[in-house]
């Protein structure tokens, strides 16, 4: 296909993250005023995130697998019509019940969009371009956390927060164009990202692992920033918009800059960026109680988790067992288990330990993640590997793509 329409796609796919990101998120910013208008308390508004989250983590391998066979430009464009309209629902819900449906049918397409978006947008260029690729798509979801919600947080505080909602409708509306007329129609077990390009299912599950253990330390540790800076850092509460924005520019360096690494040595890319973040985590814990030094160490963790998903995207399309989309559908599970586990971690430990402890616990969980990532190199031949995990995910899809591509 031409390099304008091919680039086109990528934009619409890369929009499409960041407006799944952004609508996962806007409960966050929106909380009290949501919760004054629905006459429900603002814990029942969390429960929104919460729930959202939940049926990601749940949902994204069974969804994938039901439709295997569906081609990527049908598919991607009726999850962003689910998109467009379960968030047109959400403006007009009069009630919490309908509210919560309707989040839970945006988190179904989220989940089948993020288990697909890698392959299709990898598909549109030649193979030695996936890590500059995927560096293009995540990036959406990474402007998101730094633009998207903040943005969309300003609009709702002054129009209310259906504006907000309505706002991101509005744009999907627009991505669901053109990823419909741009996209081109191929089957999903057609093209070189249908399936791993070096299969090898003992390295996938350990990525499994590392995504598991490097989100978790990042989210123990994020969940509570403002927190940390406000008693740590000695910073006042106004300023913690200015030290997450300083954050979400780095996430976005972050992402920009691994694409090149990610083409030339994936494995490499993983290790740095876990190591880059276990490290921030690690000095902030120490030397956290300077304001300067925390921002840049605050802004430098960013960066680095980031990045980090960016590598998660491309080694799923190189180690992917079987079927790239399943593969790519169980780390994005796996990251959302990182995300719910580190959360809980975090909450766990804040009240008897306090709030550098949540530090130090993700710099723990990130060490051993870095630990696994190292190993990759002593893991056994791909073929030896790929019998000994056809064994644990015996009737599993992923097992079963596994046989039938031997």
């Amino acid at each position: 296909m031409r390099r304008g329409r091919a680039v086109g796609a990528l934009i619409g796919l890369s929009g499409g993250t960041f407006l799944y990101t952004t609508a996962e998120a806007l409960p966050v910013g929106l909380l009290l005023p949501m919760a004054g208008d629905l006459a429900v308390s603002p814990p029942q508004v969390g429960m929104l995130v919460t729930a959202y989250g939940a049926v990601v983590m749940v949902a994204s391998v069974p969804l994938t697998a039901l439709v295997r066979r569906v081609p990527r430009r049908r598919l991607l464009s009726t999850l962003l019509a689910g998109f467009v309209v379960s968030n047109a629902i959400t403006v007009l819900a009069d009630t919490f019940a309908l509210l919560l449906a309707a989040r839970m049918v945006t988190a179904a397409t989220h989940a089948l969009f993020w288990a697909v978006v890698v392959p299709a947008a990898a598909e549109l260029f030649r193979p030695a371009q996936r890590g500059r690729v995927v560096a293009v798509v995540f990036a959406g979801g990474t402007v998101a956390l730094a633009l998207g919600v903040p943005a969309g947080t300003w609009l709702g505080e002054r129009a209310g927060w259906r504006a907000s909602f309505l706002a991101v409708a509005g744009l999907g509306a627009l991505v669901l164009v053109m990823v419909a007329t741009l996209l081109p129609s191929t089957r999903p077990d057609e093209g070189h990202a249908a399936r791993g390009a070096t299969p090898d299912a003992r390295r996938f599950w350990l990525l499994v692992a590392v995504a598991i253990l490097a989100t978790a330390g990042a989210i123990t540790a994020y969940t509570y920033v403002a927190l940390f800076v406000t008693e740590v850092s000695g910073f006042s509460a106004s300023s913690v918009g200015a030290i997450l924005l300083a954050r979400g520019i780095a996430s976005v360096l972050g992402i920009l800059t691994i694409g090149a690494l990610l083409d030339r040595n994936p494995w490499l890319a993983l290790v740095t960026t876990v190591a880059l973040q276990s490290a921030a985590l690690l000095g902030l814990y120490v030397l956290g109680q300077r304001p300067s030094v925390a921002v840049g160490l605050i802004a430098l963790a960013g960066l680095a988790f980031a990045a980090f998903t960016a590598a998660l995207g491309g080694l799923v399309l190189q180690v992917a067992p079987g079927r790239s989309d399943l593969a790519a559908a169980t780390v994005s599970a796996a990251v959302n288990v990182g995300i719910t586990a580190g959360a809980f971690v975090g909450g766990l430990a804040l009240p008897s330990h306090g709030v550098r402890a949540t530090v130090l616990i993700g710099t723990l969980l990130g060490a051993v993640a870095l630990v696994l990532a190292l190993g990759e190199r002593t893991i056994r031949p791909p073929a030896v590997a790929a019998n000994l995990a056809d064994a644990v995910t015996d009737g599993g899809p992923l097992a079963r793509d596994n046989v039938a591509a031997r």
